[in-house]
């Protein structure tokens, strides 16, 4: 006669060192096949059953603990793709890159660096900075320039010829386009002190010279 395998051996649990690994109130997936064992040793055998729900209920099981492994897969995902950026951001670190804002941080025996982007070809570009109490320290004619970006470059001597005093400096420019009188976009150039993670999970941040953070995203270019 040939023997019938139980539900048991159809459906094997996992060992118990598995089970203790759960969280307490958690149901895995052995403990739901002991319990389907359990409620199919106990039914009523003259109302065994549905063949269908019984089928049901495995098929819903399994779509729970899917659902749960994909769950798990992305935030192993995340935490990898996190970890890469991360590396590649620290690669940054000690050098300069170009973001929205045009405030610039002088550094002693540095050059404070930044970007004019101009639209259009201009017969004169006046390029000023100030300190962060609005005064204006150094004043420069760049002349007839073409559209596109133009990279400049302050020492850090005032127009008085003395040395200004390290810190953040206000970057702007005007630009004479079609005999009209216009500010243009300034990009400062910042040094990339060190990275750290965002703690509201947007990614990494970089730490620049002079106090500002930013994310990669707000990056114009590296340099």
């Amino acid at each position: 006669m040939e023997s019938t395998a139980s539900l048991s051996e159809l459906f094997p649990t996992t060992s118990n060192a598995a089970t203790g690994a759960r969280r307490a109130g958690e149901l895995g997936q052995e403990d739901f096949m002991e319990l389907m064992v359990a409620q199919l040793e106990n039914q009523d055998p003259t109302k065994p059953m549905d063949n269908f729900e019984f089928l049901s209920q495995i098929a819903q099981f399994g779509t729970v603990d899917g659902i749960q492994g994909l769950q798990q897969g992305f935030s192993e995902l995340s935490s990898i793709l996190s970890s890469n950026q991360t590396l590649e951001a620290a690669a940054l670190v000690g050098h300069k890159v170009v973001t929205e804002s045009n405030l610039g941080t002088l550094v002693p025996e540095e050059m404070l660096d930044a970007t004019i982007d101009l639209p259009r070809s201009s017969s004169g570009v006046t390029l000023y900075i100030q300190d962060m109490g609005g005064r204006l320290v150094h004043t420069r004619t760049l002349g007839a320039t073409a559209s596109g970006e133009i990279k400049i470059q302050w020492d850090g001597v005032d127009d008085s010829g003395n040395t200004a005093p390290p810190g953040q400096y206000r970057v702007s420019a005007e630009a004479v386009i079609s005999d009209q009188v216009q500010a243009v976009s300034v990009y400062a150039h910042s040094l990339v002190e060190s990275v750290s993670i965002d703690p509201r999970g947007a990614g990494v941040v970089l730490n620049l010279a002079g106090g500002d953070q930013v994310g990669l995203p707000a990056v114009k270019s590296f340099l």
